[in-house]
């Protein structure tokens, strides 16, 4: 359905559908959420909830590892005469953050370049979709489980926000959209994995504002620091006194 959403299609056969995600111990790091191939198209799914600038290069490593495992399928060898058919790439972020975002933009790889003057031999494009609730308005209707997803995750910080207990308000949020057929049917049957990822989000979000305020404060300190070394050295050449002697 998001597929078709996406790309203007009315595919309804799922056999067609191949999934192909990256998730091999080796590459435990650089794990991708979902990748599958449809008509000759490998589609490159991120869901992001923070703004990352560096999506283009992980995209890059993602398809390099998909094409590798492509070519180890292939009759023919990567350095025979004839050419080894490759899916063509498609990468697209769904982002909902809480910080603004415009609802579509395409970042490229070349952006990360450091000569930008260069004319690159290799270019990647990935389009980010703003999925925030009463965004992309179209998508939204042509894909009713993203709508009810997003509706899903604003409800959720809503009850987060209002609740100190963070359990309980996550668990409320989950029990009011199951009651207003919300993905009423997922979180009927994957609860306890929902409410598990919702808490260990929040609790990251919790961690990096204690982590900036904690941040803030160094730099506060430090400067305060730096205005009374600043005080003492100019006391102490008044007195014609070293600066140690006089912090003393």
């Amino acid at each position: 359905q998001l597929y078709n959403a996406l790309n203007g299609t009315a595919y309804r056969d799922a056999s067609r559908l191949r999934i192909v995600t990256i998730e091999s111990v080796v590459y435990i790091v650089m794990k991708n959420d979902l990748a599958f191939v449809m008509a000759g198209v490998l589609n490159l799914y991120e869901h992001q909830s923070t703004c990352n600038p560096n999506m283009p290069v992980r995209f890059l490593i993602y398809l390099a590892q998909e094409y590798q495992k492509v070519i180890e399928e292939a009759r023919e060898s990567l350095y025979g005469e004839k050419q080894i058919a490759l899916p063509a790439p498609q990468c697209v972020v769904f982002y909902n953050g809480e910080k603004e975002m415009p609802e579509e933009e395409t970042v490229r790889l070349s952006e990360a370049f450091e000569d930008r003057d260069c004319e690159a031999s290799v270019e990647l494009k990935v389009r980010v979709l703003n999925i925030n609730h009463g965004h992309n308005a179209e998508l939204m209707k042509k894909c009713r489980v993203l709508e009810e997803y997003a509706s899903f995750v604003q409800i959720s910080r809503g009850f987060a926000a209002g609740g100190s207990d963070m359990r309980l308000a996550l668990s409320q949020a989950v029990d009011y959209c199951v009651e207003h057929g919300i993905l009423a049917e997922f979180l009927r049957k994957y609860r306890a994995e929902v409410l598990g990822m919702l808490l260990e989000e929040f609790d990251v979000k919790k961690y990096e504002r204690s982590m900036r305020e904690a941040g803030r404060e160094a730099g506060r300190m430090e400067g305060d620091a730096r205005r009374l070394l600043r005080s003492v050295e100019a006391s102490s050449r008044s007195l014609q006194i070293s600066p140690q002697d006089a912090c003393g």
